[in-house]
């Protein structure tokens, strides 16, 4: 029997571990990013086929939030995340030993459904244990962490590999093999960790994912939906164009650079979890709006500037970023703070699906748009749609909040023990 110090100890440890389990998953999806133009010259394909890789990975993101999004609440947090960590480990083999196109669409697909998997079964488990590690404590630093960990995995993940798809030995494989070893790290660490979820007896039958909120919080919980689509198309609009701003407009095939133009948009993202900690959430998400719509001006501007300025678009991307990240975490944290424990994967892998949709329907329209217009053309056309449905949910979401505290702490009463515990 452990004291409670002990206790608290294990969950307090982890708490990391699943914050390095959940930011492995989602570099392991920005790793091919910067390597699509590697691919392309040595295979041939057009760049019409990014695209349609792109959707693999996104239709295997969505699959898996339907299907698996909510199991975690039923069958324990480890249950998923575990099997979730091992399939993002096969999708980077994958990615290892099977080079040509066809590998990359699998690859893609497997990644997809582990990020699907992982992230909403992470993000409620980071909840619980820094719950437990600090009994009667505020929940902000789960918060952060929960979106710290979806966004900086995205930027370690494109940072990594253009660089070493530039500077190390196997461009094409030496990413994978880093994120492979960080993956095995992940699943031992995973395996040791405290559950916190009792299982119920009966267990409930299966069902894929449907939205669960009280009833009191319908309407935070659909502003959160629409501000996790908003930030997110944001980030999508940036980062799906990134490589063939650089390529066609500014005629530089930098790997390291297309590497590093995603990361600044994420890591902007992560900055501004911490910038506005003791905010309120309305604050946050009003300074998150209109900071968003600057930075889609800014990269406009970028391209459709006499001499395209490579200055401008990493700066709007940085203010796209921040704006971006202000908004998801106002909406993520609400939804943490709403959702009933015995749901609360749930209710994240709702929130996480309306993201997902937000980050793949801007990329994926854009590889269609580029196949008939130019760069300038579809950068602006893509920049004035997600800033006409910025504005148009932004009087609802701002709404929805009202003046609240950042995040209220749920009653820790509402909080269901393991029998781990």
């Amino acid at each position: 029997m452990e004291s409670g110090v002990q206790g608290r100890t294990r969950y307090e440890l982890g708490f990391w571990v699943v914050l390095f389990a959940l930011l492995a998953v989602m570099a392991l999806g920005t790793v091919p990013s910067p390597l699509y133009g590697l691919y392309q010259r040595r295979d041939g394909f057009s760049a019409f086929t990014i695209t349609l890789i792109f959707a693999a990975y996104s239709a295997g993101t969505a699959v898996s939030l339907f299907v698996a999004g909510s199991v975690s609440d039923w069958y324990g947090r480890k249950t998923v995340l575990i099997p979730g960590v091992l399939l993002s480990a096969v999708s980077a083999v994958v990615f290892l030993v099977w080079r040509d196109l066809p590998g990359l669409y699998v690859g893609r697909i497997l990644s997809g459904l582990s990020v699907g998997a992982v992230a909403a079964a992470a993000t409620a488990y980071e909840t619980e244990l820094h719950m437990k590690s600090r009994p009667g404590g505020s929940i902000r630093r789960a918060q952060i962490a929960a979106g710290t960990g979806n966004l900086a995995g995205f930027a370690v993940g494109a940072l990594l590999s253009g660089l070493l798809a530039e500077y190390a030995h196997a461009p094409l494989s030496t990413s994978y093999v880093v994120i492979l070893c960080a993956l095995g790290m992940a699943v031992v660490g995973l395996w040791l960790c405290p559950e916190t979820v009792e299982r119920p007896d009966p267990r409930p039958r299966y069902r894929i994912q449907r939205i669960t909120v009280p009833s009191t919080a319908k309407s935070q919980y659909v502003a959160s939906l629409v501000g996790a689509f908003i930030s997110i198309a944001g980030l999508g609009l940036f980062s799906g164009l990134s490589g063939t701003f650089l390529v066609r407009t500014l005629h530089d095939r930098s790997v390291a650079l297309i590497g590093t133009a995603v990361f600044i948009v994420f890591a902007a993202g992560v900055g501004v979890q911490f910038l506005t900690m003791t905010w309120k959430t309305r604050a946050v998400l009003a300074t998150g709006v209109a900071t968003l719509l600057v930075g889609l001006g800014l990269v406009v501007l970028s391209a459709w500037l006499s001499t395209p300025s490579l200055a401008a678009f990493l700066i709007g991307g940085a203010v796209v970023g921040t704006g971006a990240g202000a908004i998801f975490k106002g909406s993520l944290g609400t939804v943490i703070a709403i959702s009933d424990p015995a749901d609360r994967a749930q209710s994240i892998a709702g929130l996480l699906l309306s993201g997902y949709l937000g980050l793949s329907l801007p990329v994926i329209g854009m590889g269609i748009a580029l196949r008939h217009n130019s760069v300038k053309i579809t950068l602006l056309g893509f920049a004035i749609v997600v800033s006409v449905i910025i504005a148009a949910a932004a009087p609802s979401l701002l709404r929805s909040h009202g003046d609240a505290e950042p995040v209220p702490d749920p009653a820790q009463s509402n909080f269901r023990p393991s029998r781990t515990s």
